[in-house]
């Protein structure tokens, strides 16, 4: 029997669910460590990915030369099982029925669509049971769920980190 990519994904991560600084399994009613961007980039993201952040949010068309992803950016192993919240942007991937199943989070509008794709240790690949409806390509989300280095590759680019939601709500 194979596993989808999906399957796969969530298996990973939950069976890493396991591991707290007591050795314990993780409790349910624990409140998710709220995570930042640059707490995924132990080396500071690399110079194209400065170089786009001093440019703020980057048009279609924009840049005036062309970036390639940087992919020898280090990932972090700190919140490997544990339960997090991340803001981002939901680049979707996979729908069932009229919601998202599986999308990346990246950390700014237009990345992977319309500029390059930001280092691995940028990019979350959100994987979902329940599909998220979404109202519009990019738009601005927390997710909460078990969190786990995963190097995969997307149609879009190169992941560092995984995500198995157990929610996604819209920012506020």
């Amino acid at each position: 029997m194979t596993m989808s990519r999906r399957a796969f994904l969530r298996q990973t991560i939950l069976s890493g669910c396991v591991l707290t600084a007591a050795g314990l399994p993780l409790k349910a009613e624990e409140a998710p460590i709220e995570l930042r961007w640059s707490d995924l980039a132990p080396d500071a993201g690399g110079e194209a990915m400065e170089a786009l952040r001093r440019q703020g949010v980057i048009q279609h068309g924009q840049l005036s030369t062309p970036f390639d992803q940087e992919t020898n950016a280090q990932v972090t192993t700190e919140y490997n099982g544990k339960r997090v919240r991340i803001p981002g942007y939901l680049v979707p991937l996979e729908y069932k029925e009229q919601g998202v199943t599986s999308a990346l989070l990246v950390p700014y509008v237009g990345a992977c669509i319309h500029v390059p794709p930001p280092p691995p240790n940028q990019l979350i690949f959100v994987t979902t049971e329940k599909p998220y409806e979404s109202r519009s390509l990019f738009e601005p989300v927390h997710v909460t769920g078990m969190f786990g280095t995963a190097a995969t590759n997307t149609q879009l680019a190169e992941v560092g980190y995984a995500l198995s939601a157990d929610e996604i709500v819209p920012y506020s």
